[in-house]
């Protein structure tokens, strides 16, 4: 995958990432490339969003790699999981499910936010 250019000061990065490149990855890749990128102080938006364990496992990660004078976490918002395509019972323990639609991640510091529903997430993003 190409580098892409670092922001000067007047400017937030914001890496739009697709299903198809995550796909690629294993779950310990998916949870490096979203720390190592929230970690530059860059915005991660999830084109399809992590599994529920994946999502726990990146705050585990999150939280034994904070340091109050370098990383001070993440803040995640995610669409909730959809419905079974049919909302029938089988459908869930066959595991016909839709997954998450959207994953917004970034460094606690700089994104806050400030109303989220089933159709919207909107956040403020704020410089270092």
């Amino acid at each position: 995958m190409p580098e892409a250019t670092t922001p000067d000061d007047d400017g937030v990065r914001i890496d739009l990432i697709s299903g198809a490149r995550m796909d690629g990855l294993t779950s310990m890749e998916k949870i490096r490339l979203i720390l190592d990128t929230v970690r530059d102080g860059d915005i991660v938006v999830l084109e399809e969003g992590l599994s529920p364990e994946e999502e726990s496992k990146l705050i585990e990660v999150t939280m034994t790699e904070i340091s109050p004078d370098d990383f001070t976490g993440i803040e995640i918002e995610s669409y909730p999981q959809s419905r079974a395509k049919s909302g029938g019972i089988l459908d869930r323990i066959m595991g016909n499910e839709e997954t998450k639609k959207l994953t917004v991640i970034g460094p606690a510091n700089q994104l806050e936010t400030l109303h989220k529903d089933e159709n919207l997430i909107s956040a403020l993003v704020s410089r270092k």
